[in-house]
């Protein structure tokens, strides 16, 4: 569908959603709406800009659409004015805001089939060049939520290490829906208390498992190797073969998953745990062989579908939102000092990706970013205003 098909009362405004943020700044001498300086902030990042001396010119270069759309009381905003609100605005008030726009975009649960549940994908990423070593800091280092059928993203939290990881994620937890969906976690997430604040929440969980959790991971390791002597007699078990040709190389997976025994040694402190999982991949490339098997905790009934698929799409927040903010949206060469406006500058991509991954177009998020920033009418359309 090409953006001119696109009607209007299929996209939802964004504005609508911002109009109950509170406004950071003093009042004193206050010339700009903080809706509109939101809505330019928006529109620049998905039209190329990084950073706020950028925005700035483009609200400049962009005048006509700026005043044909926006109520532009005090004229076009400077980007030190600009630069300020980003560093003044609460990033959980601005995310907060953002979370009614996802209410209204709830998925249909045909999307994804009747007998499996959607995905939040939970992942770290550093912003690498963010370090400020004149103040002693280290880059930045931001969790995010990803719905994985959606590509949006759901919530974010900074942290100023990556060993920080294990406390940010229960709080953004906290921030989102999890009620319902399966959410999945690679081994620095796999912690007891993790899994209990899912369970508690109403949600599933799919943690990857690895020597952080040693005892735990030894005892998966002796259980799996003895079932597989015994060639799995005795115990109800899934399994799910695939096979990938792709970039001269062959790639065979073989997903496994079966019921927790009652005389697994621990079970009773993971909330929840019914099943443990296991994904192999043989990879075959210029003779060479690599194997690489990995172990899940699951607080789902067995189904291998359900399974193979969490383990898969779970890199999505990886291929998807990572990848993409790295090469489409350059976010390691961000050189924001100040952390708040680091942290809204990072949550403005996550959310123009949203954005421009609802845009029904066959183009990708780069195209698309070229496209809005070529064609006012297809970033009106983008913004739904």
């Amino acid at each position: 569908m090409a953006f001119t098909d696109v009607k209007e009362s299929d996209i939802v405004s964004i504005v609508d959603f911002f109009c109950e943020l509170e406004d950071p700044r003093s009042p004193i001498n206050r010339c700009h709406l903080l809706s509109d300086l939101l809505v330019i902030c928006i529109a620049a990042v998905i039209s190329g800009c990084d950073g706020p001396k950028a925005i700035g010119g483009w609200a400049i270069a962009k005048k006509s659409w700026c005043e044909k759309h926006l109520q532009l009381p005090g004229g076009i905003p400077s980007h030190d004015t600009i630069g300020r609100v980003l560093a003044l605005l609460k990033p959980a008030a601005f995310q907060a805001c953002f979370e009614k726009w996802i209410e209204h975009t709830q998925i249909d649960p045909e999307f994804i089939g009747p007998l499996l549940q959607r995905q939040i994908a939970i992942d770290g990423k550093a912003l690498r060049r963010s370090h400020d070593r004149r103040n002693g800091l280290g880059p930045l280092f931001l969790v995010s939520a990803w719905a994985v059928e959606r590509g949006i993203s759901l919530g974010q939290l900074a942290t100023e290490e990556k060993s920080n990881e294990i406390t940010a994620i229960p709080e953004l937890i906290d921030s989102i829906e999890v009620k319902g969906a399966v959410v999945t976690i690679d081994a620095a997430g796999c912690q007891k208390n993790i899994a209990k604040k899912i369970v508690d929440a109403g949600g599933d969980y799919v943690l990857a498992l690895k020597g952080n959790q040693g005892n735990m991971h030894k005892r998966i390791i002796a259980l799996t190797d003895e079932l597989f002597a015994k060639d799995w007699s005795g115990i109800s078990y899934e399994q799910y073969d695939a096979k990938e040709k792709g970039h001269g190389r062959i790639d065979l997976f073989s997903y496994i998953q079966f019921p927790v025994p009652e005389s697994l040694e621990g079970r009773e402190q993971w909330a929840g745990l019914k099943s443990i999982g296991l994904a192999s991949r043989i990879s075959e490339s210029a003779n060479k062989e690599t194997i690489d098997t990995r172990y899940y905790l699951c607080s789902t009934d067995v189904n291998i579908t359900q399974f193979a698929r969490n383990v898969r799409q779970h890199w999505s927040i990886e291929n998807t939102l990572h990848w993409c903010l790295d090469v489409t949206f350059r976010e390691d060469e961000s050189r924001l000092r100040n952390r708040i406006a680091g942290e809204n500058m990072a949550w403005l991509k996550r959310f123009t990706i949203s954005l421009l991954k609802q845009v029904p177009d066959k183009e990708s998020i780069a195209m698309r970013r070229r496209m809005a920033g070529w064609n006012d009418d297809y970033l009106t359309q983008v913004l739904g205003i």
